[in-house]
């Protein structure tokens, strides 16, 4: 049986800090899974959103400036874990339509073709495995990936129960990003095993500024930790990102003993 590390849509934006990616950082050093998965959406790339663009919220964006945001999430998410000796977690990536933003930009203006690219983000270049957009990564019988297709259209499954519909759909232990909500269904085959779905919320700290404050109230912000993974099946455990700031973020030179403690899973 294995640990899953799950992390949601991160959103690493110019105009706000990563602190919070240290957060993680520190606790995969403390956990230390046997799988981290990003869902995707780690970068925001406000430069190149076509939702609001020609607003006046839109001047002053910057390709370079999100770039260099989503760099620097990066460095303080795997800092932690240089400074500990362990056996090396699997890093996985499935890109999310926030990353895709580079790939739709080249597509509608061939002149990019070769001045921009995914490869800035330089996600393998970190340890990620990653996965294109849409893409379906299967771990230990559990389907990853930023969302899911309702129909031949390719919208993602939503709804008031996405979780449960995730199940109706894919038949499967399944988990997917995007909506910034968190939902959780589960119930047994007709081969008497367990499978869940899983909608797994974001990881963001600051007001988005483009979703309305009734919508913005449903988000759900933090990690999911999957304890003893097998076969789909797995022990959830929902980490909140307060409860990640009040254990991880700095105080000062003061060591903090109970940290290990409370995320810690058995020792290998």
């Amino acid at each position: 049986m294995t640990t899953h590390l799950v992390i949601p849509d991160g959103h690493a934006h110019p105009d706000h800090n990563n602190d919070r990616f240290e957060w993680i950082g520190k606790l995969i050093a403390d956990l230390r899974p046997e799988v981290v998965v990003n869902v995707g959406d780690m970068a925001d790339m406000p430069s190149l959103s076509s939702y609001d663009k020609g607003s006046k919220g839109f001047e002053g964006r910057r390709y370079k400036k999100d770039v260099e945001s989503m760099l620097d999430a990066q460095d303080r998410l795997f800092t932690p874990t240089k400074k500990i000796k362990y056996k090396k977690a699997r890093y996985v990536y499935t890109i999310g339509n926030h990353e895709e933003r580079i790939n739709r930009a080249v597509n509608a203006e061939a002149i990019l073709d070769g001045t921009i690219g995914m490869s800035d983000l330089q996600l393998e270049d970190y340890g990620w495995e990653t996965y294109p957009f849409m893409d379906i990564v299967v771990v230990d019988d559990i389907a990853y990936s930023h969302y899911f297709a309702s129909g031949v259209m390719g919208r993602p499954i939503g709804g008031e129960n996405p979780a449960k519909s995730l199940l109706n759909k894919q038949h499967m232990s399944v988990t997917a990003g995007h909506t910034h909500t968190l939902d959780l269904a589960t119930t047994i085959n007709a081969a008497g095993k367990r499978i869940i779905g899983l909608v797994c919320g974001a990881y963001v700290d600051y007001t988005s500024g483009w979703n309305n404050v009734q919508s913005e109230a449903l988000w759900w912000s933090g990690v999911v930790i999957k304890r003893n993974v097998e076969g789909g099946s797995y022990d959830p455990q929902f980490i909140s990102i307060e409860s990640l700031r009040k254990e991880y973020a700095s105080h000062g030179k003061t060591k903090r003993p109970s940290r290990a403690k409370r995320f810690e899973t058995t020792t290998r």
